[in-house]
């Protein structure tokens, strides 16, 4: 069995373990500062955990030895950190960053690097450029990629119509920092939480605002190829208003520690969730002009015995579906990595990728 590290143990961290652990091919190893959060890690043979400061130099370094690869399930802010080591030691690298000047940072280690690094390998950024990638690449010309995600509780029921479903430091970040995208042809930079739409899936409202870093790496490889280049995080109506007051008007983008304290003391955490998935291409195929949509709910469903919200499954399933895709020589094993390299249908077909495609992944159609 591969020696594979997961620094995190939070939902998502723990989620990746459970998978890993009962799928027979991985041993497991948990790294986290927190013993309360380790102690939430399912007790299996094939599962070990360390209680470790990462950022002590040489601490990291030395759990890696033997490692096949290492998965980081942190926040954005030690990514860069993780990487490092993983250089270092000489491992392969994945990560679930949200984080552009981070996935930068890890682009300039994979430089020099004899391992695979592969950021952005979680829902959005991650499965949303493969999806993206695979329908831009039906047409003999390209005019817009539009691509909407969002993970959103089943039952609102508080004025922002929200819940926390994944890391609260990725979510403040998306929300302020500014947002990549192609508009007229030309790269460019926008701000997050503007540019505000509103559609209907299957009956329901929502609308979808710029948010930063779901794109990936899509902007650099479609520069030169397609008019309109863009990526909206999904929230059902109202939520981006309160949002743009608590950062804006109350100054709380500059006090992150302080939103991050109301956000996770007021918004409870739920596994009654549902993730959309929502992308549309716009081209020419034969000199006609040809829209391509993508489509996708998913919801939480039991995963080896316990109940998983549909945030934990799509972001967990999809990088140990790149791991497995690596350890089996589907992807390249040196450098740099990126999403749109990896192919849909292997994705979908793989035994972690199918959690896209199997019975609580649902079709859906938008008005």
């Amino acid at each position: 069995m591969k020696k594979i590290v997961v620094v995190g143990a939070g939902k998502i961290g723990a989620t990746i373990t459970r998978l890993l652990s009962h799928s027979g091919d991985y041993q497991v190893v948990v790294v986290d500062q927190s013993e309360r959060n380790l102690s939430g890690i399912e007790a299996h043979p094939a599962v070990s955990t360390i209680a470790a400061d990462i950022k002590q130099p040489g601490t990291l370094d030395d759990i890696l030895k033997g490692a096949f690869a290492v998965l980081s399930a942190v926040p954005f802010h030690l990514t860069v950190t993780i990487a490092e080591a993983a250089g270092r030691v000489g491992v392969h690298y994945l990560d679930l960053t949200e984080d552009v000047a981070s996935t930068r940072e890890v682009k300039r280690i994979a430089a020099s690097a004899k391992t695979a690094f592969i950021p952005q390998c979680g829902l959005a950024p991650g499965f949303i450029s493969i999806v993206a990638n695979d329908l831009s690449k039906r047409f003999d010309r390209l005019d817009s990629v539009r691509m909407r995600v969002g993970a959103l509780p089943v039952y609102p029921s508080n004025a922002l119509n929200y819940n926390l479903t994944w890391s609260t430091d990725g979510v403040i970040n998306e929300y302020i920092e500014p947002c990549e995208a192609i508009v007229n042809g030309e790269l460019t930079e926008v701000p997050a939480l503007e540019e505000r739409e509103e559609f209907s899936i299957d009956g329901v409202t929502y609308e979808a605002f710029n948010t930063s870093g779901g794109l990936g790496t899509l902007c650099e490889t479609l520069k030169g190829k397609v008019r309109t280049l863009n990526y909206r995080t999904i929230r059902y109506p109202g939520h981006a208003a309160i949002m743009k007051a608590l950062l804006n008007d109350l100054g709380l983008a500059s006090r992150r520690d302080v939103l991050k304290d109301i956000l996770e003391n007021a918004l409870p955490s739920t596994v009654q969730d549902v993730v959309i998935i929502f992308v549309t291409v716009c081209g020419w195929k034969e000199n006609r002009l040809i829209q391509e949509t993508y489509a996708r709910k998913v919801y939480g469903e039991v995963v080896a015995g316990e109940m998983q919200s549909a945030i934990q499954i799509t972001t967990a399933g999809s990088i140990c579906a790149v791991l497995d895709m690596l350890a089996d020589g589907t992807l390249k094993a040196e450098g740099f990595v990126h999403q749109e390299e990896i192919n849909l249908d292997r994705f979908l077909a793989n035994r972690f990728g199918r959690y896209y495609a199997a019975h609580n992944g649902e079709m859906v159609r938008a008005a």
